[in-house]
């Protein structure tokens, strides 16, 4: 019974393992939360459920961070005040 368990949890982070590879930059925050998430919800008897709760939130988190960090980064053309860009010609 333990042994299926642990063929089980080896096949399942292998899987995972490889689908992170092939992943796109999307997934952000995703591995990092899984791997917190699935160490948790170990100590609980619930590591896979963990894990994805911790790809989520991991992603989550990646996101807000990436979306403070577009915010904060003037784009370029725009004064660092705001407000329209100068169209005056001299």
């Amino acid at each position: 019974m333990m042994r299926t368990r642990y063929l089980a949890l080896a096949g399942l982070t292998l899987s995972f393992g490889v689908a992170t590879m092939t992943a796109q930059p999307a997934s952000a925050g995703c591995l990092t939360g899984a791997v917190v998430g699935g160490v948790a919800g170990h100590m609980v008897h619930h590591g896979v459920l963990g894990a994805a709760a911790g790809c989520a939130v991991g992603h989550h988190h990646a996101k807000v961070a990436q979306q403070r960090q577009r915010e904060a980064t003037p784009t370029a053309g725009t004064p660092a005040t705001g407000g329209a860009p100068d169209t005056a010609t001299h």
